[in-house]
């Protein structure tokens, strides 16, 4: 018997895709496009036997997995099979740990393969926020916290390694944040960002998908687009972009991605112009795939297709709307199990449909589904690091010294007893983040154990927690109090944390259900929105209290978001931030404090003073603004910020080139950094563009186009060369293209956004 042309693997994907496809039934292409079930309802743990232990093969299909497969005689993904959360209610009682991550996958693939007409596989699609969110997966700093390294090499290194771990439990997709900005860090999904800024956000991007397209894991981008800028920080509401603001701030990372080879991008919950973006053919499919040229696919978030029968009336024609506009898979939505309804009703063509059905067959062909769709079968890719370790490579790189005093830090040798204080001192939950999987008991190290176990011998570490989290109780700070007073220097540890509970109430789509009280301890993550970004009574008081026993005080910050600081230099001798560094980001923050690493981080978002003067970003539109009245219009600490435990002296810019042409825009910026104190320093230096005349748009304040991270010895000088070619100094232009446009530029260097200095560049036609 001849083998069918799309069992060839030798055969183009394109032309097996054409063959798969003109085989399948209405019914079946529908199924293609489904993700309609929760993958944890897939399967169901078998009770231990009589000897305590679990059965050989401990976990067994259910009838809903069946049923789901039966209803379109396939399915076209299957989404967070290994899944481990509150939200999900899987545990290490009933989940799937690494131990048998793989198997169960196959057992699912395998059934779906051999009892459907076709049997196409299913893809496994996972959440891969910060690591695979499954039982034993390895958690990953944040993904601010990855911005604050500025260091996108470490990042695709772990995206490598994080890959890899994904697809050896026999993922096939990871859904992973990076389109979205902070630009008001009132929002609770803060964290899942790498920062305020296109250009670094583009280059993690880039980053991230390279990383895992090495592990041959898929990458779907979260969210398309400008999810970030919902108004008052609020999650998923309502975006008031215009099509500049979308395309030169929002759309970078996307760009970056597709660049990459992203395999999907995530249709955002948020609507633009009034039209939500599952919804947006002028957003999905004229922009992207016509004008990008993507040929990746489209997923919707959670329940995004369902929400548009607001707009329809039916959900039969909200199915048809999302799949016109170009959304080629759903997510948990009912909507789209009725396509055939709507190709029958004239809703939609069967050829979109078609379309669709094509770019997920496409998927899973380039993955090698077809020739080999089991776990159990593939090798195991080799990674230079295990993910464990750059987990901790990144928390380290990630400290940020936002202000010094000049001596309290590192802390001297002769330091005899430390005080370690504050509600996130001794908590690995509140290192973690959202989006994580239960740990196993004794997994991390929390800030206090790192100090006691990386202090020298015969020094003492003692610890309360002064205050609650949250709320102003104050029944803890007398213990604090007392502490600080003996201590020679005050460690105090605060903050927040996303870190979901029992207690925590959820939405459908799996947000955090925000009520008259803080959900489960929650005050970052999805669904946790603040109005107020200062941090709460008790932590200032805290703070207050103990630095007024004399004793020094360091304040080190464990957050999600960039919390308002208060003006803390005559109140703490040192103030770090370490964003959620992950289960290992205390022993990170223990030896930055100890002097053993130097701080290298550099902020990746602009740190407020308050709420009331948000936005704060650094890239505003250049009107001049002036402060308010009551207090400066500037952030507490400027993006591109970050201190070091020596001084680092920068010479002016020098262009290899005053004036370029349009059509020939290289040349070379060149800046002499050094190092004039005596201990080591990675220093981050900062490329900027500021446009002073000339253009089609009103230009912005300045913009971030390049960054290089120099290593100096003390007393060491060394050069930063920036290659600036026609990506460093296009913008955005009238008809929302790229070009590089005549006028007047100044190209600037520095350690931050608020600390350059310019060269001249003229751009002639």
């Amino acid at each position: 018997m001849t083998r069918p042309l799309h069992r060839d693997p030798d055969a183009p994907v394109g032309a097996r895709v054409r063959d798969l496809l003109g085989r399948m039934t209405l019914r079946e292409k529908v199924g293609q496009v489904n993700q309609r079930l929760y993958g944890w309802d897939a399967y169901e743990r078998l009770p231990a036997g009589p000897d305590g232990r679990t059965p050989s093969g401990g976990h067994r299909l259910t009838d809903a997995f069946r049923a789901e497969v039966a209803a379109h005689d396939g399915m076209g993904a299957l989404y967070g099979l290994q899944r481990a959360d509150p939200w999900s209610g899987v545990g290490f009682a009933d989940g799937i740990t690494a131990a048998d991550g793989a198997r169960v996958a196959d057992e699912v693939q395998r059934y779906v393969v051999e009892n459907t007409r076709l049997g196409v596989p299913v893809l496994f699609v996972e959440e891969v926020p910060h690591g695979h969110q499954a039982l034993d997966g390895t958690v990953l700093p944040v993904n601010l916290a990855v911005g604050a390294t500025w260091d996108p090499d470490l990042y695709e290194a772990a995206a490598e390694a994080a890959g890899a771990e994904l697809r050896a439990r026999g993922g096939h997709v990871a859904l992973v944040s990076a389109l979205d900005l902070v630009r008001d860090p009132r929002w609770g999904r803060a964290e899942e960002c790498f920062g305020e800024d296109p250009y670094l956000a583009a280059r993690f991007t880039g980053a991230l998908v390279r990383g895992m397209r090495r592990a041959d894991a898929a990458v779907v981008l979260k969210h398309f687009a400008g999810q970030g800028a919902t108004v008052g920080g609020r999650n998923s509401a309502a975006t008031e972009l215009g099509p500049r603001e979308l395309h030169e701030i929002h759309l970078a990372a996307a760009r970056a991605g597709v660049r990459a080879g992203a395999a999907g991008v995530m249709a955002a919950y948020n609507e633009l112009d009034g039209l939500p973006c599952v919804a947006d053919r002028s957003l999905l499919t004229g922009l992207l795939r016509e004008r990008w040229g993507y040929e990746g696919i489209v997923m919707a978030d959670g329940g995004a297709v369902d929400r548009l029968v607001r707009l329809t009336g039916d959900p039969v024609a909200a199915g048809a709307m999302a799949l016109a506009a170009g959304c080629d898979l759903s997510l948990w939505d009912a909507a789209y199990s009725r396509l055939a309804e709507a190709v029958t009703r004239g809703l939609v063509p069967e050829a979109v449909l078609d379309a669709a059905v094509a770019r997920v067959l496409a998927l899973k062909f380039r993955l090698g589904l077809f020739e080999q769709p089991y776990a159990s079968g593939r090798p195991v890719h080799e990674t230079p690091l295990p993910v464990r370790d750059l987990s901790e490579r990144i928390a380290r790189a990630c400290v940020v010294l936002l202000a010094h005093d000049g001596h309290t830090l590192p802390l001297p040798p002769a330091t005899r007893r430390i005080a370690v204080l504050g509600p996130c001192a001794d908590s690995v939950p509140h290192q973690i983040g959202d989006y994580t999987a239960p740990q196993r008991p004794g997994t991390g190290v929390t800030v206090l154990a790192g100090l006691r176990a990386a202090a020298p011998e015969g020094v003492e570490v003692t610890h309360a927690a002064g205050c609650a989290l949250t709320g102003d109780d104050s029944s803890g700070l007398a213990e604090a109090v007392a502490l600080a007073a003996g201590a020679q220097v005050a460690v105090l540890v605060l903050g927040g944390s996303s870190a979901r509970d029992g207690a925590t109430a959820f939405d459908d789509n799996g947000a955090a259900r925000v009520g008259s009280a803080t959900p489960g301890g929650m005050t970052c993550g999805e669904g946790v929105d603040l109005a107020e970004l200062t941090l709460p009574v008790g932590q200032l008081r805290l703070i207050e209290a103990v630095a007024a026993t004399g004793t020094p005080v360091v304040v080190v910050l464990v957050q999600g978001r960039p919390h308002a600081l208060p003006d803390l230099s005559g109140t703490a001798g040192a103030v770090l931030s370490a964003w959620y560094p992950g289960p290992w980001g205390g022993r990170a923050v223990a030896d930055v404090l100890l002097g053993r690493a130097e701080p290298q981080g550099r902020l990746p978002v602009s740190v407020p003073r308050s709420a009331a003067h948000l936005p704060v970003f650094y890239n505003g539109k250049d009107h001049g603004y002036r402060g308010y009245v009551d207090q400066p219009a500037s952030a507490r600490h400027p993006f591109g910020h970050g201190l070091s435990y020596t001084t680092v002296v920068y010479g002016a810019p020098r262009l290899s080139r005053t004036s370029v042409s349009v059509g020939a825009p290289d040349l070379t910026c060149t800046v002499a950094v050094t190092n004039t104190g005596d201990r080591p320093v990675t220093e981050t230096v900062q490329l900027y563009v500021r446009r002073l005349s000339g253009g089609s748009s009103w230009p912005r304040t300045r913009e971030l186009r390049g960054f290089t991270r120099v290593p100096l010895r003390p007393g060491e000088s060394a050069e930063a060369v920036f290659a600036v070619d026609a990506d460093t100094l296009a913008s955005v232009t009238r008809d929302l293209g790229q070009a590089v446009e005549p006028g007047e530029l100044l190209l600037e260097t520095g350690p931050s956004s608020d600390r350059t200095t310019g060269a001249p560049l003229t751009v002639v036609p």
